[in-house]
């Protein structure tokens, strides 16, 4: 199996070498995010599988790129997200988890 951060690594060299990670691009990635979702959503609705997997790792790809654009780190992003999230406390109520803090 390929190592996670092998992967973010040659995200952000196919980026690289085609010129879409310029920080100039970031809005035009933030849009391509939007789009990506949007084929998520349809996927959803309409339960197509192979193309939710397609629009899951494409916004991957594009998140990566944004990282990247921004001057983030992709993996710390999402360690710090667990962190918040691991021991936060609330409920579910009809499939949406809600916080604690917003009960």
């Amino acid at each position: 199996m390929i190592d996670y951060s092998y992967l973010i690594q040659k995200v952000m060299d196919w980026a690289d070498e085609r010129k879409i990670s310029a920080p100039e691009n970031l809005t035009k990635q933030s849009l391509k995010l939007g789009e990506e979702y949007g084929e998520l959503i349809e996927a959803v609705l309409k339960n197509k599988p192979d193309q939710f997997k397609d629009s899951v790792g494409d916004m991957q790809v594009v998140m990566i790129i944004l990282c990247q654009q921004y001057g983030v780190d992709y993996e710390q992003c999402l360690r710090d997200a667990y962190q918040v999230i691991e021991n936060r406390k609330g409920k579910t109520e009809n499939g949406v988890f809600i916080k604690e803090a917003d009960m």
